[in-house]
C-alpha cells in the first residue's frame, strides 16, 4: 500500500508540474476566403478576414475575435500576422487590406512600393494613375467606360 500511495503522489505529482509548465502559444493564422489573410477561431476550423477582427461584432461562436486581451491596444494587442504597417508609423491596417486595391493607409503604401509587394493588377481591375484618392494604382473593371473619369489620361473610358 505504501508504494501504491507512492505511484499514486508521483502521478499527481507529474499531472500538476505538467498543468503548470507554460504551453505553447496557439498559432491564430490562416487563410481566409479569396486567399486573405485569417484569423483562427477556437472552434480550430472557423477562419475569418484579418479585417473582422476586433470590429466590435463577433463572428467567432466563443467571441474570442473581440476579446479585451486582443483588442484592448489596437494594435499592439494583435498577433502581428494580422497588422500590416503603412509607410506613416503612425498607421496601421488590417494585413487583408493589403494588396485589395484600395487605398487602406492614406498614401498607397498597402498598395505600391516594396512594403507591400503587390502583384500587377488583377484581371477585375484595370492599371492606371487613378485621379480618385480611394486608389492607387489600379481602379476595378466596372468602372471603365462608365461616363466618369476615373485614370489621369482618361484609359479607363477609352482604352479599358
Amino acid at each position: 500500500s505504501a508504494v501504491a500511495l507512492l505511484v499514486l503522489a508521483a502521478a499527481v505529482g507529474s499531472g500538476v508540474a505538467l498543468a503548470l509548465l507554460p504551453r505553447a502559444p496557439v498559432s491564430r493564422f490562416c487563410t481566409a476566403p479569396n486567399n486573405r489573410t485569417g484569423f483562427l477561431c477556437d472552434d480550430r476550423v472557423t477562419c475569418i478576414p484579418a479585417s473582422w477582427v476586433c470590429d466590435r461584432a463577433s463572428h467567432c461562436r466563443s467571441g474570442e475575435d473581440e476579446q479585451e486581451k486582443l483588442c484592448g491596444d489596437l494594435p499592439h494587442s494583435l498577433p502581428g500576422h494580422l497588422v500590416f504597417p503603412c509607410r506613416d508609423p503612425r498607421s496601421w491596417v488590417y494585413a487583408d487590406q493589403r494588396c485589395d486595391g484600395m487605398n487602406d493607409c492614406g498614401d498607397c503604401s498597402d498598395e505600391t512600393g516594396s512594403l507591400a509587394s503587390c502583384p500587377p493588377c488583377g484581371w477585375e481591375w484595370w492599371s492606371c494613375i487613378p485621379v480618385h484618392y480611394e486608389y492607387c494604382s489600379c481602379i476595378p473593371r466596372r468602372l471603365c467606360r462608365d461616363g466618369t473619369q476615373h485614370c489621369l489620361g482618361w484609359s479607363d473610358e477609352y482604352d479599358c
